[in-house]
C-alpha cells in the first residue's frame, strides 16, 4: 500500500477539523467519530493517525470553532471607523436569526455551553472552550467605552453571556413566535447600554 505523501495527511487533518468542527456545533459533542470521519470524506480506520482519542479531536475542534468565530469578528470589524461601529456589527451579526439557524456555521460558545457543562472536569474540551470563551470576552472588552481595564474586563464578560444566552433561548424556543423577539431584545439592550456606557466615558474625558 502506497504511503500518503506529508502534504495529503496535512489536507486530510485539515478535513477532520472543519468536519469536527462543524458537526459538534450543529450535533454536540456525542457526535461519533465514524460520522466525523464520513463527513471528511475519510475512512474511519484513518482517524487513530492523526488524533489519539475522541477527546482530542473535541478539544480541537472547540478550538478551531473559537478561533473560526473569532477571524469572523475581526473580519466584520475591519473597515470600520469608530468603536461602536465595530461594536455593533459583532453584536448585530452574532444576535441573528441567520446566526441562530445555523448552529454549525456559528460560535461555540452557544454552540457547546450546554455539552461542556456536563463534561468531567479534566476533559480537555472544557480547557478548550474556557480558552475560546476569554478569547471572545476579550476582544468584546477591547470594544467597550469603559474607562479602566476592570471595567472594559466586565463588560466584555457581561455581554459575552448576554450574546450566548440570548441566542441559547431563541434556539430552544425555534418555532415560537418569541424566539424573534428574544434576540431583537437583546439586541436593543445591549445597544442601549452601550450608549450609556459611552456617554458616561465621555463625560469622564475617556476617549472612545
Amino acid at each position: 500500500m502506497a504511503r500518503v505523501s506529508r502534504d495529503q495527511t496535512a489536507k486530510n487533518h485539515e478535513r477532520i477539523e472543519q468536519a469536527s468542527a462543524r458537526l459538534l456545533r450543529e450535533r454536540g459533542l456525542d457526535v461519533s467519530v465514524a460520522d466525523v470521519m464520513a463527513d471528511a470524506g475519510l475512512t474511519h480506520g484513518g482517524f487513530y493517525g492523526h488524533f489519539a482519542s475522541k477527546d482530542e479531536l473535541a478539544a480541537a475542534a472547540c478550538a478551531r470553532a473559537f478561533g473560526e468565530a473569532a477571524e469572523r469578528w475581526r473580519e466584520r470589524t475591519a473597515g470600520r471607523r469608530t468603536r461602536r461601529s465595530r461594536w455593533l456589527a459583532v453584536i448585530e451579526s452574532y444576535l441573528s436569526a441567520p446566526h441562530r439557524d445555523h448552529p454549525g456555521a456559528g460560535c461555540a460558545a452557544t454552540a457547546l455551553a450546554a455539552d461542556v457543562a456536563r463534561q468531567p472536569p479534566g476533559k480537555p474540551v472544557r480547557a478548550a472552550y474556557v480558552a475560546g470563551c476569554k478569547q471572545l470576552a476579550a476582544m468584546l472588552a477591547d470594544l467597550s467605552p469603559a474607562a479602566t481595564p476592570a471595567g472594559r474586563a466586565r463588560q466584555g464578560w457581561a455581554q459575552l453571556a448576554m450574546l450566548v444566552g440570548a441566542v441559547s433561548l431563541s434556539r430552544a424556543m425555534d418555532g415560537d413566535p418569541d424566539a424573534d423577539q428574544v434576540l431583537r431584545a437583546a439586541r436593543d439592550y445591549l445597544a442601549d447600554a452601550d450608549a450609556s456606557a459611552a456617554a458616561g466615558a465621555d463625560n469622564d474625558g475617556a476617549s472612545t
